[in-house]
């Protein structure tokens, strides 16, 4: 789930309950809603998860009481809510596994308008001699395949060896954008008159019989 900016403001803001005090955790909703069954509305919510909260303390009494329940209530706060509520909870593990890591959210954020901005750079890439965007895509293992697909059919038209160590050194997890990209390097390497030597990497010429990096034969 893609968390706006708008939500990833309102979970790093201060909420507190209003029953202990204590700062709330921003957590994602869980897939089912247990009351009117239509649905929670967001993605996120923050939650009072302080196991000495009044609330919390006191529900557990009531709730065996009135209904002969194992269960308590936490207080809960929805986006755009003027006010929170209780949302009953089965044990004090309940919606810690869903604890949103705010600075994780941030940085897939920013990968996402990272890739967004490298796939519309891609349309002029070519003509102004980019190879940054290009990049950018075939070695972001978190980008669409597709649009990696596309920078690997760049690589040759842009033809910068530039490319060359970064794709070798990287491990890629997606095998086939790895075979692109690694047959892009050679035929730009072929382009160049260029090959690597075996023994250290570094590029010679391709006719050299001695790399003039390590001095060993070729």
């Amino acid at each position: 789930m893609i968390l706006t900016d708008e939500l990833l403001e309102f979970i790093e803001e201060e909420h507190l309950c209003p029953h202990c005090n204590t700062r709330m955790t921003p957590c994602h909703t869980p897939p089912l809603h247990v009351g009117d069954g239509l649905g929670w509305g967001s993605p996120v919510f923050m939650i009072c998860l302080n196991n000495d909260c009044s609330l919390y303390k006191k529900s557990w009494q009531e709730f065996e009481e009135r209904y002969g329940h194992v269960a308590s209530c936490r207080y809960m706060l929805l986006p755009g809510a003027d006010k929170g509520e209780p949302i009953m909870v089965a044990s004090c593990d309940a919606y810690t596994g869903c604890i949103i890591d705010v600075e994780e959210e941030r940085r897939r954020n920013q990968r996402r308008q990272k890739e967004k901005e490298a796939v519309a750079a891609l349309d002029t890439c070519v003509a102004d001699g980019n190879l940054a965007p290009v990049m950018l895509l075939i070695l972001d293992e978190n980008a669409k395949v597709e649009h990696r697909e596309r920078a690997c059919s760049l690589l040759d038209r842009i033809n910068d060896i530039a490319c060359v160590d970064p794709i070798r050194n990287h491990v890629f997890r997606h095998t086939e954008i790895g075979q692109l990209a690694n047959m892009a390097v050679d035929r730009i390497l072929k382009a160049h008159n260029l090959k690597e030597c075996p023994h250290c990497a570094e590029l010679v010429k391709a006719k050299a019989s001695v790399c003039k990096h390590c001095g060993r034969d070729l």
